[in-house]
This record gives structure tokens, sequence and C-alpha cells, in this order.
């Protein structure tokens, strides 16, 4: 090697142990569980070494697994030399403590809550985006805070100088007030952020184009999606998360008619319940669309329990009643038979892959048409001076006969409700 030697500057990826617990009302079986877990260890860059399981009925109020399994557990982490155990449930601030305790520093002690907000960090783009996370991570670590100047907190047991004072308490309520500061500061520029947001929806709501949300399991394959019928290049990786920050393409469908489509933030079961709130303005995306495309990845085994969870959670932001169809996506990596089996069950779902193209030319078709089913047949002389409006049609509406007169066009047109409801001063009979 001559006299130099090289010096490894990449980053070793973290030693991780999954841990969860097999309660027989659970609707995922716990190995799945633990399978997702791992995927999202992996999207943060971890090494997953080892897993660990309990059957229990519902969580030890001290420790979340029982002790004889604490004592498995230590013995697993030294052994493997473990960097972080991971629990697949979220853990109380008391539960987190007493098994850091039990394990011992420098292993770390986090639960699946901690994993994702962690991922989102590091995904989100935006400045809302990481606002929103920010929010997410302080109410998280609030609660947490507790236990963590104790080093100073002893002292005051030793007597002596500066043992009256209690530092421990102090730094601690200090850090608190801290963080609830922030906190507060957090909401009021999210807050700021969110009425231009509402400006911009109300923006797009006058306006007469169409609107189509892509919403679906995280990983599911929205971005390859929208790619695909646009044209366009955003970000799609096979991790989870790698989409935070909504995408708004638009769209040409047959006849011309052109349509918006916006890709969102992918949800996953157990989604934590600050990371619902904190992201409601980015799912606000979902509420005003026109049509909400529950995508699915039918490739995977537990599809049906992605598709439970994504409507879980539409239900929870107030989207279950809005406008919706199934698009199946990944059927390239069916079996003909399996695909032919899937199209006969659901009947009125779009079988499609985004990464071969097979079924978008249908996609297309059945977007177009969820587009025009409420449209208006009218007729309206449009003034020379409207070239706008003119221009409008021809893009949100499917002109169906034009004529040059000398007051302006007149044309026979379909369009939207919103848009026919501009027509309606220069409609003729």
């Amino acid at each position: 090697m001559g006299r130099f030697s090289y010096i490894e500057t990449a980053p070793v990826p973290e030693r991780a142990l999954l841990l969860g617990i097999d309660r027989a009302s659970s609707p995922w079986p716990v190995d799945r569980s633990l399978d997702e877990l791992e995927r999202l260890a992996y999207t943060a860059g971890a090494e997953v070494v080892a897993r660990l399981t309990q059957r229990l009925d519902r969580p030890v109020p001290r420790t979340f697994i029982g002790s004889g399994k604490v004592e498995e557990l230590v013995g697993m982490v030294r052994r493997l030399s473990i960097d972080v155990v991971i629990f697949d449930d979220e853990l109380t601030p008391s539960q987190q403590s007493n098994l850091e305790h039990a394990v011992g520093e420098p292993v770390k002690i986090i639960d699946r809550t901690a994993l994702i907000l962690d991922i989102f960090g590091r995904h989100a783009k935006t400045r809302e985006g990481r606002l929103q996370v920010q929010l997410a991570q302080l109410q998280y670590l609030l609660p947490r805070l507790r236990g963590m100047w104790t080093h100073l907190a002893k002292e005051q047991t030793r007597g002596g100088i500066g043992s009256r004072f209690g530092q421990g308490e102090s730094q601690l309520e200090v850090d608190r007030r801290m963080v609830r500061n922030r906190i507060a500061a957090l909401r009021r520029q999210l807050e700021t952020l969110e009425r231009r947001r509402e400006v911009q929806s109300r923006a797009r709501v006058e306006s007469p184009a169409f609107r189509i949300a892509l919403a679906g399991y995280t990983n599911a394959g929205k971005s390859s999606l929208l790619n695909r019928l646009t044209g366009s290049s955003v970000l799609a990786q096979d991790k989870l998360f790698a989409t935070l920050d909504p995408t708004t393409r638009s769209l040409a469908l047959p006849g011309g008619r052109v349509v918006t489509v916006t890709d969102t933030v992918g949800f996953i079961q157990k989604l934590p319940t600050s990371l619902v709130e904190s992201f409601k303005s980015t799912l606000s995306e979902v509420l005003t669309a026109d049509l909400i495309c529950k995508v699915v990845d039918v490739s995977d085994d537990d599809w049906k329990r992605h598709l439970a969870a994504v409507e879980s959670v539409l239900a929870d932001i107030g989207a279950d009643e809005r406008r919706a169809i199934t698009v199946f996506n990944k059927v390239d990596l069916l079996e003909p038979s399996e695909r032919m089996g899937l199209a006969r069950s659901h009947p009125d779902a779009v079988v499609v892959s985004a990464s071969s193209g097979f079924g978008i030319d249908e996609l297309m078709e059945r977007l177009s048409r969820e587009a025009s089913s409420a449209d208006r047949l009218l007729t309206a002389v449009i003034p020379y001076r409207e070239g706008a409006l003119l221009q409008t049609l021809h893009e949100q509406a499917l002109v169906l006969n034009e004529e040059y007169l000398p007051e302006g066009t007149r044309l026979v047109v379909k369009a939207a409700p919103r848009l026919a409801a501009e027509l309606e001063r220069y409609r003729v009979l």
C-alpha cells in the first residue's frame, strides 16, 4: 500500500434490533409489522441484525415487555453489539427511561414514532415541511425531557456549596420552557403559511381545472405514476416516505383537456397522531381535490391492509366522502392469471404498471370520464376581448363546435360546473 493508508470516511450503519409484541387482537401479524419496521430502519440508514418478539395482550406498564424478556434483550444487545433498539409501538417516557437504564449506555432505545420522525426530518425539503417535522419532533420530545438533567439534580443530595440552588430542576424547567416557546413559535409560523396555502387553495378551487390527488400507502408508486402520466421527473425511490412535500403537475387528457395531478405524502399503519395533525395542511391537497386516486401496490402481500390503512387516514382527515377511484399499481410483478383475477374481482378499479406503462391508456380514459362526468352542455358567444377565457375553454373543456361571428366566437362546449358558471354571462340559447 506504500507510505499511505486509506481512512474509511463512509458512515457506518447503526446495528439495530427490532422488538415487537404479538397481540391476538392486532389486524397486522407481528412478523409483517416488523418487516415494515425493518424497511423504515433501512430508510433511516440502520442495519437490522436481529428481532425479538413477545406474545402479550397488552404492554407491561413499566418496561413495555416482561422482565424476563428485558433480560433476554440485554443479553442480545451485548452479544450482538447493538447500537439501537427500535420498538414497533410507541413507548411512554417512563418505559423508555426504564429500558435505557436496563440496557445501559450508549445503546439507544427508540420507538416507531421516533424512527418515522427521523425519516421525515431527513426527507422534508420545503420550509413548511421542515416546520411541520420540527413541531412533531418537539411535541414528541417535551414529555421525554424528564431525567435528562438528573446528573445535576444528584448534586443536591450531596450538600455543600451550590446544593441549595436546585440546578437540576432549574435546568429542566428552563429546557421545558424553551421547548414550549419553540412549539408556540412553530405553530405561529405554520399558521401564517397555512393562511397563505388557504389563499392558494381557494385560487385552485376557483380555477376551472379539474384536480386529481394521488393518495396511497408509502412506496405504492405514486411518484412513479405521476412521472408516467405527466412526463415529469419527480423523485421516485424504493424507500418509505421518499416523498413528503406535495408536487403538482399538469396532465393533458385524451381530447385535450388539461387537469392537475398532485402527489401527496404516503400513509402507513400506526402513523403517529402528531404527524397526521402536523401535516394536515399538506394533506389538505387531498381535501380540495375533485378526484382521489387511491394508489395500491398489489405486488405486496399486505396490499389489502395497506388500502385499509389509507382509507382510515382519509377518514381521519375528512376526505373519505370525496369521489375516488382505486388504481392497482405494479401489476407487472404479478403473474398474468393473478392480474386477470384482480381485474375480475375489482371491476371498478384500474389495473396499471407505472414502471412498464401497462394500463396507462385505460387510466387516462378513466380519468377523462371522471373529469367530464359532471360537465354541462351549453352554447356561448365569447367576445374577442376574452382571449384568455377562450384559451381556457380549449384547455379545460370539450369544444364540440366553434364558429366565428362578428360579435365573437360561438362555441358549443361541455364544461365543468365551475367553468360553466363563468360562461353563464355569455350563454345563448
